[in-house]
């Protein structure tokens, strides 16, 4: 093992710990935190090397958001470094529920915490919006159009998205495989 391994494996975990305990929303939400983390404050990732470990954090089963801590964690130090990312960004949540469920089973009715709620809505939107307009940042015009119009009969044709993954997957190899 590398000498330095256990204050990295720390620090993936804490970096990890940090998004996970200060996002609130779906994984998309957690996207902009952690290209925040990874690419500018720790430069573990140049801007297209992060979007293309996006982009396979989102075609892999599970939650992306999980999945991209996991392509972090494995890039920065392995098995090791995958799991104490993922320790970090699923122990928020796991303790926040289980104290949740263990002492405050009214909750959701209470005026104030559904407020509170109600009030987080807007940011968690605009976090949402965040990978959203930087993946179009990075589009050609070309790709925007391809975007739209998959998404177009994915909504009103209801074709799983399932195929145009793959044969994207297909299409990029054969494209590559074409430019060598």
């Amino acid at each position: 093992m590398y000498p330095d391994i256990y204050p990295m494996l720390w620090t993936l975990f804490i970096t990890f710990f940090k998004i996970g305990a200060f996002t609130f929303g779906s994984g998309y939400a957690m996207i902009p935190i952690i290209e925040a983390e990874v690419v500018e404050k720790k430069g573990w990732f140049d801007k297209d090397e992060f979007m293309n470990q996006f982009v396979l954090a989102q075609s892999a089963p599970g939650p992306f958001a999980l999945n991209t801590a996991v392509f972090v964690g494995y890039k920065m130090r392995g098995v090791a470094g995958a799991v104490a990312s993922v320790l970090g960004v699923v122990l928020p949540s796991f303790i926040i529920l289980l104290l949740i469920a263990m002492y405050l089973s009214g909750f959701r009715t209470n005026p104030y915490v559904a407020a509170a709620l109600q009030g987080m809505r807007p940011a968690v939107v605009a976090l949402i919006a965040v990978p959203f307009v930087n993946f179009l940042r990075r589009m050609n015009w070309w790709q925007v159009a391809l975007s739209i119009a998959v998404a177009l009969v994915i909504w009103l044709l209801g074709v799983s998205p399932v195929y145009f993954i793959f044969g994207g997957g297909i299409v990029g190899v054969i494209w590559a495989l074409y430019r060598k």
